[in-house]
């Protein structure tokens, strides 16, 4: 199994039958890779963009650490607001749904809901993760965001 490199491109998916998504070829590659060759996609929502976030199991150990960095800041800084419980469970809020050979996934409603997904799926590389937008939202974004 070769190494995981990252997640680059894009790609659309449309809502399939039963509320079935698609993942697309080279984002399901790239998270079987980041799963230990597991079929197990991490999603979760965004914390500024009405979008979610993609990635596989192995980005847990950059969020372990991620938190051990702000944790030890907070206590540098002496910052009495940081908490690391709420800190903890909004990094790691994220549900692990499995998918099959050919990419197909069921995203819980609750998750929807938070992506404002509609009829279907842009999917933008970001390397450690990947964005999973609602063609709709992305549109709204400002022009930073027009290359996407």
């Amino acid at each position: 199994m070769s190494a995981f490199g990252g997640y680059s491109g894009q790609a659309y998916s449309p809502s399939g039958d039963k509320g079935r998504f698609v993942l697309p070829p080279a984002f399901r590659k790239a998270v079987k890779e980041s799963s230990g060759g597991n079929r197990i996609l991490c999603l979760a929502a965004h914390d500024r963009f009405d979008c979610l976030i993609g990635f596989g199991l192995s980005r847990t150990d950059k969020l372990n650490q991620q938190l051990e960095r702000e944790e030890e800041r907070a206590i540098r800084l002496g910052d009495a607001d940081f908490d690391r419980d709420v800190r903890a469970q909004q990094l790691f809020g994220f549900e692990q749904l499995p998918f099959d050979d050919s990419g197909r996934f069921i995203m819980p409603e609750h998750l929807r809901d938070l992506g404002k997904v509609g009829d279907g799926l842009y999917f933008q590389g970001a390397g450690d993760f990947f964005f999973v937008w609602n063609p709709a939202e992305l549109a709204r974004m400002d022009p930073a965001w027009k290359g996407a």
